[in-house]
């Protein structure tokens, strides 16, 4: 399939698509909103912008979202229009994420990670103990609070545990290892989250025994590709496996509203 198409298919199901679990989907003329119904941040999935309406619909933008109480980010593609787009909220006051890869991977083609043995020591986590550990896990990774990520992981399994799946590696009943799922909505896509290893345990080939947990999942509830905004020490790992760049991505946030 070329890129092209597997845009307009990511556009149309993920960007354009139902809204994720927690938020409420909102569809201007010229953007996708989704507004947060737990107390989060709400985002900005898709635009579609002119050189003449730019400046104007970003106003509309925060104006909205400043009545509503809710910051928020607006996701930038190196795809979007107009080119500077990310440039133009940056100089409105909105601080820009380190760029990340879109990559996706068809999972009807065989692929050699598919068959890669799990070890013993992965477990599906499915309770608030196991997520806790998540926490504490990420926590001790990137030196900062993951206290809101396990609030949001233990609701969403509790709400749709068909929809999020997670998985650990432990040894001696540590948790050294671990990454989630979540199988979209209505869509043809499942999306990666996580696979943070604790430093001693890197190199085990933990990363892509979750990798395949994970997509065995998907495949087993008929998800046909695999999608995730990939980190530059994630990437080659991720081509690795097959996995393709089809674009770049930047959480461009909001200044906080109260």
């Amino acid at each position: 399939m070329e890129d092209e198409q597997l845009l307009g298919i990511f556009n149309n199901q993920i960007r354009k698509g139902p809204a994720p679990i927690g938020y409420r989907k909102e569809v201007s003329p010229n953007t996708v909103r989704h507004i947060s119904t737990t107390g989060e941040k709400g985002f900005i999935s898709y635009s579609s912008l002119q050189e003449g309406n730019v400046e104007s619909v970003i106003k509309e933008e925060i104006e909205y979202f400043k009545r509503m109480k809710q910051s928020f980010e607006w996701k930038v593609y190196s795809y979007d229009q107009p080119k500077e787009l990310k440039e133009i909220l940056l100089n409105k006051g909105f601080k820009v994420d380190e760029e990340e890869a879109l990559m996706v991977i068809s999972l009807e083609q065989h692929h050699s990670f598919l068959d890669y043995p799990l070890p013993n020591e992965l477990k599906e986590i499915t309770d608030k103990f196991g997520i806790d550990k998540i926490v504490q896990l990420e926590n001790e990774i990137w030196n900062e609070s993951h206290e809101e990520l396990g609030m949001r992981l233990w609701r969403d399994k509790q709400t749709y545990p068909n929809s999020l799946y997670l998985y650990g590696v432990y040894q001696e009943e540590r948790l050294v290892s671990a990454a989630w799922i979540y199988l979209e909505t209505d869509t043809s896509f499942a999306s990666l989250w996580g696979g943070s290893t604790l430093s001693p345990y890197r190199g085990r080939g933990y990363y892509t025994a979750l990798l395949a947990a994970r997509a065995r999942k998907a495949l087993e509830k008929g998800h046909r590709y695999l999608t995730v905004d990939a980190s530059t020490m994630s990437r080659p790992i991720l081509e690795k496996a097959g996995f393709h760049c089809l674009a770049f991505s930047y959480g461009c946030q909001s200044p906080t509203f109260t």
